[in-house]
């Protein structure tokens, strides 16, 4: 039995231990409204919906108790489905993680409660794509406001210690350009299976401006995510059936695809990382042109 008292300072966390929905039910009723998709459409009004969503989240996505969970991890561990959805249609983030560094629904599934798994995979795609529209004016103009600039983000691994860790590592360089309110992002990485690593050409392109072409033939509104995949000559519009609710079917379907995956969690501790910068043969700090730019190279130390 869950001790409530842990949770005095935390009216939601409270309700959810004493199973309490009707209480649940009037804290989430004192608190703004959410904006839903296709309600935000200026900079001012992106920055005022997201104003809202911060006061939501204060109350329903505090981590401010032991364990550092949500009341919606809470939620999941008493297995009270009532609970979750009640979260969930409040707009709950179903991707903070607790102290052990799991997400709820991940918890969820390892304890197998699928009924809870499926109210995550219910609402989880609308409030994603709500999300997303309401942060993407205030994203834009932002973008717009930044000067045009193209970058080289190149990363590889090495080690004192393992041998040809070099060779068998995942390692890349990211080519990005900014123009106007427009991204292009080019990679070679594909995916890191084992010692294999898999590689294609592959362009993301953020239409901040939208596109339209010379013969009004395609057209595509501002905000558009695009992702060419040069060798197989395909172009996926990423945001295609982007917010739709998923049908029953798709739901079950989804789950059990989620309980047959086996879960585990790949942390990268950088804690005591440091940034120190490249010297050369002269013990002079190390430095190259991208671009127009003259960058200084640094090594990141410590991460494990």
């Amino acid at each position: 039995m869950e001790d409530p008292s842990k949770y005095a300072h935390s009216p939601a966390h409270l309700a959810v231990a004493r199973r309490d929905h009707a209480a649940l039910r009037r804290i989430i009723s004192t608190l703004p409204r959410l904006a839903k998709a296709g309600e935000v459409n200026t900079e001012a009004e992106s920055i005022e919906a997201e104003e809202r969503a911060d006061a939501i989240s204060a109350v329903i996505d505090r981590r401010d108790v032991p364990g550092r969970e949500t009341p919606l991890h809470l939620a999941v561990r008493l297995r009270d489905p009532i609970s979750v959805e009640i979260l969930m249609l409040a707009g709950a983030d179903r991707t903070l993680r607790n102290e052990q560094g799991w997400k709820a629904l991940e918890e969820a599934v390892w304890t197998r409660e699928e009924a809870i798994a499926m109210i995550f995979a219910r609402h989880s795609e609308p409030l994603a794509w709500a999300r997303w529209c309401r942060r993407l004016p205030r994203f834009i103009a932002s973008l717009a406001r930044i000067r045009d600039f193209y970058m080289e983000i190149s990363f590889h691994f090495e080690s004192s210690v393992i041998p040809f860790i070099g060779r068998i590592a995942p390692s890349d360089t990211y080519c990005i350009w900014k123009r106007g309110s427009n991204f292009r992002a080019d990679t070679t990485l594909a995916g890191f299976d084992g010692f294999h690593i898999k590689r294609s050409h592959k362009t993301v392109l953020f239409l901040g401006e939208g596109y339209t072409s010379e013969d009004d033939n395609l057209s595509l509104p501002a905000g558009s995510l695009i992702v060419i995949y040069h060798k197989k000559k395909e172009v996926i519009n990423a945001l295609e059936g982007a917010g739709e609710q998923p049908t029953e079917s798709e739901i079950a379907h989804e789950v059990r695809k989620m309980s047959k995956t086996n879960m585990y969690r790949p942390r990268i501790d950088v804690a005591q990382a440091e940034l120190a910068p490249q010297l050369n043969w002269r013990r002079q700090e190390r430095s190259e042109m991208v671009g127009n730019w003259k960058a200084k190279i640094y090594d990141m130390l410590h991460v494990t």
